[in-house]
């Protein structure tokens, strides 16, 4: 992925790791979209950012999806670059039976969202001489937090349906990069904070100066992450569990 000269539209750009990402590829002379539920927030973000474009959108509505899509084929036609960032982070307690709601909406943002702006955006992507989809993963796809279950098990399934598209789309131009957050100082979990988490500047920079050494990388890993992405590889993962399972 180039860095420069792109149209990017970010669906869940208006906090976090999706609103840092968004103005630093706006500050390097792309072409930034972001997408949200909050029309006023919405505005209030392009009015700060001048040149940066937004789009109403909801991932858990299919016809929402589907509505931005056409929208933004007709308004930014060289659309060439999608990061599936929107999610949600819950706590469940599995012994409680109101934790099956947070559960169901849990994957239907975290996994579905993901697979429908897919569904919806490669036929866009695929017009152009070269594109690519960012998916964001999690540390957490590798070794659980047992607190957030389903948030774990939804970033778990991005990985692997990621890999997937990655092999589906090799003879195309469209090129797929799976994004891997560590815990990052953002207000997921109440996480602004906390002194366990990475510094969302330090994680953006790092990312970003990983993304313009590696062009053609299929994952973006910050050290601080590579102690969940490697545990199972180096025979950490009971290790890692253990410390996970005391968080929270």
């Amino acid at each position: 992925m180039k860095l420069t000269g792109n149209t990017v539209f970010i669906p869940g750009a208006t906090s976090g790791i999706g609103l840092g990402l968004a103005l630093r590829l706006h500050e390097r002379g792309n072409t930034v979209i972001i997408g949200g539920r909050r029309t006023a927030l919405l505005e209030r973000i392009a009015a700060e950012h001048p040149g940066i474009d937004t789009v109403e959108i909801d991932t858990t509505e299919p016809a929402s999806i589907a509505a931005a899509a056409a929208a933004l084929a007709d308004r930014h036609p060289t659309l060439d670059t999608l990061v599936t960032v929107a999610g949600i982070m819950l706590p469940e307690n599995l012994l409680d039976p109101a934790s099956l709601a947070t559960a169901e909406a849990t994957i239907v943002t975290n996994l579905l969202g993901p697979v429908r702006l897919v569904a919806a955006f490669l036929p866009i992507l695929r017009t152009q001489p070269q594109a690519t989809i960012v998916t964001v993963s999690s540390g957490l796809a590798f070794v659980p937090l047992p607190a957030t279950p389903s948030y774990a098990a939804s970033k778990a399934a991005i990985h692997s349906y990621t890999e997937s598209l990655r092999v589906q789309l090799r003879d195309t131009a469209v090129q797929v990069i799976e994004w891997v957050p560590p815990a990052t100082r953002t207000t997921l979990m109440n996480q602004q904070d906390s002194e366990i988490a990475m510094p969302l500047d330090e994680f953006l920079d790092e990312s970003l100066s990983l993304l313009e050494s590696q062009p053609d990388a299929s994952e973006i890993l910050v050290e601080r992450v590579k102690w969940q992405r490697n545990a199972v590889a180096e025979g950490r993962y009971d290790e890692v569990l253990g410390v996970l399972s005391s968080r929270f």
